[in-house]
């Protein structure tokens, strides 16, 4: 393992231990040549998914991608990184234990929810936004007034909202 201060290639491993999800090793390291501690982690190597895009593209599932996703709606929420790493950890071991090597985008955003739901609802609005591609403020309004009422707000889609949100009377004016 390369030091990244000094790409010396030796270190030694001051502590390991095992993630909450168990599915990678977390080990702490120490360069041998300057001293610098650093932290690197081993994962096992999986057989190699197959994301299907809404549009019919296929890409490789990019773990690195679904973790940017997530921390970009998590962002100031004061979740630590750790956790949200714990929750992809979760998300990728259930996207294993599938027997299909290929998965649809749409069942990779539907667990990103429901594991949402039960850290942040901010950050479960923020991500909905992306993911059920929110056209403007009305559907916000709709998945709020859901997110309030729902058993299960880990299941909204925009689709399966009943559409009640008052209209905005004709004398009602945002601009001067």
């Amino acid at each position: 393992m390369h030091c990244p201060q000094c790409q010396f290639t030796d270190s030694r491993v001051l502590e390991s231990r095992s993630t909450e999800a168990g599915q990678s090793i977390r080990r702490r390291r120490e360069c041998l040549h300057c001293k610098y501690r650093f932290t690197t982690y081993e994962r096992i190597e999986f057989v190699p998914i197959v994301v299907l895009k809404r549009d019919g593209k296929r890409e490789s599932f990019d773990r690195s991608k679904l973790l940017r996703g997530i921390i970009r709606a998590c962002e100031k929420t004061g979740i630590p990184q750790q956790r949200l790493e714990i929750l992809v950890d979760e998300i990728e071991s259930q996207i294993h234990q599938n027997p299909e090597r290929e998965v649809a985008s749409n069942s990779i955003g539907e667990m990103v929810l429901q594991q949402l739901q039960l850290l942040s609802e901010v950050a479960y609005v923020r991500f909905a936004s992306v993911y059920q591609q929110f056209q403007g403020i009305r559907d916000f309004v709709h998945i709020l007034n859901h997110l309030e009422n729902y058993q299960d707000p880990a299941s909204l889609t925009l689709e399966n909202m009943e559409v009640n949100t008052p209209q905005p009377s004709s004398e009602t004016s945002f601009v001067s």
